[in-house]
């Protein structure tokens, strides 16, 4: 099935360390992920990260200015990151087809990394994030499903991760199940039609699409 251009593609969702290292992320669809011609897809994906950090190594991007680079044709864009290397600022990575708008792209990147620095207090510190990776990759897949962008607003995320890791940490048959919290369908409680966001239309506009195609 096609998209329809309402919904932007994304390949894969990385946090990376300043020194390039991968902390937390998800890769979509097909894109490196294990064949039958490249069975070790890991050793692939860090290669091709290897290749993001040369490109992004030393640039500092805005939380509200993600930056955009070009990687074995891939769009992409980040934000954070730190000059000093080391400790610094972690930064939040989207990988996207070359057709992909960069304008879409670095508006989903930004509000990620809204998300995170709510959910860290204010920081995007490397310890700080390897101390609350159940959170960073619960606000992965709060923002996307599948390579599918669900939500964009950063506050309206950190909340959702908050929420939803309260919840599994009072659900006993979730914690004994080891399973996280089903996501709810439509509209999140309290919110209004007129008050959609980015994020809510890509959703609804998700489900209308694939209702219609089942």
């Amino acid at each position: 099935m096609t998209l329809p251009p309402l919904l932007p593609k994304i390949d894969a969702i990385l946090v990376l360390g300043s020194d390039g290292d991968r902390l937390a992320g998800k890769y979509y669809g097909d894109f490196l992920k294990a064949t039958e011609e490249n069975p070790n897809a890991e050793e692939t994906r860090t290669n091709f990260e290897k290749e993001v950090q040369q490109k992004i190594g030393g640039i500092v991007a805005r939380p509200d200015a993600a930056e955009v680079v070009s990687v074995q044709g891939k769009t992409v864009v980040f934000c954070g990151g730190s000059a000093q290397g080391g400790g610094g600022d972690v930064r939040v990575v989207h990988v996207g087809p070359a057709n992909e708008s960069e304008l879409v792209l670095a508006h989903l990147c930004e509000g990620m990394y809204d998300a995170l620095s709510q959910l860290m207090g204010g920081t995007t510190e490397r310890t700080m994030v390897l101390d609350n990776l159940e959170l960073v990759f619960l606000l992965i897949d709060e923002h996307c499903d599948g390579g599918i962008i669900l939500e964009t607003d950063g506050s309206k995320l950190a909340g959702a991760v908050l929420l939803r890791d309260d919840e599994v940490m009072h659900d006993p048959q979730s914690q004994a199940m080891g399973g996280g919290v089903p996501q709810s369908q439509g509209m999140p409680a309290g919110v209004s039609p007129g008050d959609m966001t980015l994020g809510q239309a890509f959703r609804q506009a998700r489900e209308q699409f694939f209702a219609g195609g089942m």
